[in-house]
């Protein structure tokens, strides 16, 4: 039997959120501090930037790669092993990284990186489950999600500032005191986990089988979007992830304790959440190339394409911290749909040039608002509530795994839209109506979802 939290939630969420923020920020602050340093390591490394994507690509595949294997150990050995590690391998690959003589070696750091990044979000998500009760839930999902626009918009600018006055290694040093930090406080107040006996042998061949299914999804994913011999690769990926798959559910069902619990699926609700992930993962990567919109229809400098996407992101974290406070009030079916509504109200108006760049800043608002919202804790809050405890940290672990693939399929979709309706700001405006047409598909599939209010009022 897997370990298990302690029983009494209220002492434990005692001074457990400034842990949980800090590593979850400093996981998402990588992320956003990496697009910076990409010229300096070009220069540095004197390579091209076909190699020097793949400081990203292999950063997000050991990240999708690890969050089965992390959400798992955290079910078997507690929450509190499984974060603490996950934090010091981030820190062990910022070394690395900061440390590297070589590119090749840059990758390594960046896959340790991606490894422990992978557990790090959905194990937090597990402890506040876990944890925190029921009326508490919502805030500290919805802070958690919050970090995501936080790192966005503090990332550059402070990756920029460390460049100018020292150099690249130091954006990943910085990582180091932040994680000593998370290590020192989270050895002070995560709850011991509880031995419940004997635990079933590892899910090696499930191991296997997702690593090599996710490593075909991912590449695939991610070469269509760099448009990198998509052409021959792609179908090779496909084949290998239809075979893969029904492989993998053979051997799950038959696991005692599978890497993917897929008896999760066959809970409606949890479906259907897992589903909505894919759609919120597509709607949050969609914003990326708003900025293409930017350039071609209202005419602004490439340089600055990046200063109109802050009306967004500072709308996306009071969309997240806003959605986590009415959480528990409105309840998430309520949140999710007006999360999909937002996003396909904002899509729409993005794809529209008639307003200017005005009415594209203000059409970014409610993208933003959407964004905070699906991407925040209802969903999360779903997978906790309807998955056994037992199993909790796997369906947090597959909440991360559907962002992903919803994030990554966005930028093949959108760019391959674009291109294919002759690119530029037309181009652009006919992928965001059909960005726009999925946001409502999925407010369809929201309407699934069972209807709950709690009778207790927000605190």
């Amino acid at each position: 039997m897997p370990a298990t939290p302690r029983s009494d939630p209220a002492p434990l969420s005692r001074g457990l959120m400034p842990v949980l923020f800090i590593g979850v920020f400093m996981s998402a602050l990588d992320t956003a501090v990496i697009a910076p340093a990409i010229p300096a390591l070009r220069a540095e490394f004197g390579i091209d930037n076909r190699q020097v994507g793949l400081v990203m690509v292999v950063f997000v595949l050991f990240s999708l790669v690890s969050t089965a294997l992390m959400a798992n150990l955290s079910d078997r050995h507690g929450r509190r092993p499984v974060y603490l590690g996950s934090v010091a391998l981030f820190a062990a690959g910022s070394l690395m990284i900061a440390l590297s003589p070589s590119f090749w070696l840059i990758l390594v750091g960046r896959a340790v990186q991606g490894v422990g990044g992978g557990g790090i979000i959905p194990t937090a998500s597990a402890v506040i489950g876990d944890a925190f009760p029921p009326d508490k839930r919502g805030k500290a999902l919805g802070l958690i999600g919050a970090t995501y626009g936080m790192a966005f918009v503090l990332g550059p600018p402070l990756a920029g500032l460390l460049m100018l006055v020292a150099s690249w290694h130091w954006i990943f040093l910085a990582n180091l005191p932040i994680a000593a930090i998370v290590l020192w406080l989270g050895a002070r107040v995560l709850p011991t986990p509880v031995a419940q006996g004997a635990r079933p042998p590892l899910d090696l061949r499930g191991i296997v089988l997702v690593f090599v299914l996710l490593c075909a999804l991912v590449l695939g994913i991610t070469r269509i979007a760099d448009h990198l011999s998509g052409l021959l690769l792609w179908p090779a990926c496909l084949a290998a992830v239809l075979l893969l798959l029904p492989l993998l559910l053979h051997v799950e069902r038959r696991a005692a304790q599978p890497m993917i619990p897929f008896t999760l699926f066959a809970n409606p609700q949890l479906a259907t959440a897992y589903g909505l992930t894919v759609g919120a993962g597509f709607g949050m990567g969609s914003v990326v190339f708003l900025t293409s919109i930017a350039t071609g229809a209202h005419g602004v400098e490439a340089a600055h394409a990046g200063f109109v996407l802050l009306p967004l992101v500072l709308a996306s974290m009071v969309g997240s911290m806003g959605a986590g406070r009415l959480l528990h009030r409105l309840g998430p079916r309520t949140l999710v749909l007006a999360g999909f509504a937002l996003l396909g109200l904002g899509y729409a108006a993005s794809a529209w040039s008639g307003g200017g760049l005005a009415g594209f800043l203000v059409a970014t608002v409610p993208v933003g608002l959407g964004v905070g919202v699906v991407v925040g804790g209802a969903l999360r809050s779903i997978a906790i509530d309807e998955a056994p405890p037992a199993v909790r940290g796997a369906a947090q672990g597959l909440i991360n795994i559907c962002t992903s693939i919803g994030t990554l399929s966005s930028a093949a979709a959108v760019s391959a839209l674009a291109d294919f309706n002759g690119g530029g700001a037309h181009g652009f405006g006919v992928a965001y109506a059909a960005v726009a047409l999925l946001m409502v598909a999925m407010f369809g599939l929201a309407l699934g979802l069972r209807s709950e209010r709690s009778a207790l009022a927000p605190t």
